[in-house]
C-alpha cells in the first residue's frame, strides 16, 4: 500500500530592524555584501543579483546610516580601477546574520513538528 500522506513544511523569513521599523539586515543585504566580497565592487555584485547599481548602494547606504558604521572601503577608480571591500563589521554581520538564519530555520523545523505537523497529517473528520 502508498503512503498517500502529504509532506509540509515551515518557511520563515528573518531580518533585523530599528524601532522605527526600517530594514537593517537581511537576507538581501546578506546577498549584497557577499557578491561585493566576491567580486570586490558594487558594480559586479549589482549585475551578478540583476539589481541596479544605484538599488544595491542605496540599500547599503541606508543600512550604515541606521547602524552609525560602515559597512563598504570604498577605492575610486583610476588605472587598476575602483572597487569596494567588507569592513571588519560587515564580515561580522555577515557571519553573524547566517548563523542567526540558520538557527532560526532549525528551531522553527523543530516547533512546527512538535506544534502543528500532526494536525496536518491527521484524517479529516
Amino acid at each position: 500500500m502508498t503512503d498517500n500522506r502529504k509532506r509540509f513544511f515551515i518557511r520563515s523569513k528573518v531580518w533585523i530592524e530599528d524601532e522605527a521599523g526600517k530594514v537593517i539586515f537581511g537576507l538581501g543585504r546578506l546577498h549584497m555584501l557577499e557578491a561585493i566580497h566576491r567580486s570586490g565592487s558594487i558594480q559586479a555584485a549589482a549585475k551578478e543579483l540583476k539589481m541596479s547599481y544605484r538599488a544595491v548602494w542605496g540599500r547599503i547606504k541606508a543600512t550604515e546610516e541606521r547602524l552609525g558604521a560602515p559597512l563598504l572601503v570604498k577605492s575610486i577608480g583610476g588605472a587598476a580601477g575602483g572597487g569596494s571591500q567588507l569592513t571588519p563589521l560587515a564580515l561580522r554581520l555577515v557571519a553573524q546574520f547566517r548563523e542567526l538564519h540558520r538557527s532560526v530555520a532549525i528551531d522553527s523545523d523543530g516547533l512546527f513538528e512538535r506544534v502543528f505537523a500532526a494536525q496536518l497529517r491527521q484524517p479529516s473528520r
